[in-house]
């Protein structure tokens, strides 16, 4: 994708991902870390938090820091919300002092698993992205790395990650830094998929590439033509 605009200087930035003590957290802190981006992970219990730090600085021989929710969140520059959906909305009230005028990055795709499998559940704002956006009324929110592998993310034997980002947003100045961001990681691109109001599919989408994934044994992702 050829683009006229000069991609945003991430290397002043602090990073942190809430909820960086579980698989998807893991993943992209691991990732942006390895991509030379200064990291902070956040979790529930500050003691966690830096173990999983620790244990990731040792594997990839860059430094990672830890700490609860809201000191990563007092922390970022910029902020990934990757938290189960069922605190979803909680954890944001009560960290909305904290994340104000920030550039906030929801990550969360609201599921529900049955025999059946994986599917979307309804969301009394229209999705995470715009629940997110209407709690954090002092930041900037937006919707991106929804549909990424964790198992790939987290995989050290994974070089590139051959994937799209599909980022979404209202401000063009924020939705170019995530698409930036999403370009650190090898073989990823970040690409604009519309404002916050078109989030609900691609957070649903998640569960088609769920049912994908058990079908046929892989990890699949998504890739945007002709951009």
């Amino acid at each position: 994708m050829t683009s006229d605009v000069t991609a945003p200087d991430l290397s002043a930035l602090t990073f942190a991902v809430l909820g960086g003590t579980g698989p998807q957290g893991r993943g992209l802190a691991r990732r942006f870390a390895r991509a030379g981006l200064t990291v902070v992970i956040g979790g529930r219990s500050a003691e966690k938090s830096a173990g999983v730090a620790a244990e990731l600085s040792a594997a990839i021989g860059v430094t990672v820091t830890g700490a609860d929710n809201l000191a990563a969140a007092e922390q970022g520059d910029v902020v990934l919300v990757v938290v189960p959906w069922e605190g979803h909305g909680e954890l944001l009230t009560s960290l909305k002092g904290a994340l104000a005028g920030k550039v906030v990055v929801d990550c969360v795709n609201p599921l529900g698993f049955d025999k059946q499998g994986a599917y979307a559940l309804e969301v009394e704002e229209g999705s995470a992205t715009e629940q997110a956006a209407a709690i954090l009324t002092d930041s900037t929110v937006v919707g991106a790395f929804h549909n990424v592998s964790a198992v790939l993310l987290e995989d050290p034997e994974v070089a590139t990650i051959e994937t799209d980002v599909l980022v979404l947003g209202d401000e063009r100045e924020a939705t170019d830094l995530v698409q930036a961001l999403a370009d650190t990681i090898p073989g990823v691109r970040g690409v604009y998929g519309g404002r916050r109001r078109n989030a609900h599919q691609v957070e649903a989408l998640t569960a088609n590439l769920i049912s994908m994934n058990r079908r046929y044994k892989a990890h699949a992702g998504v890739r945007v033509t002709d951009v």
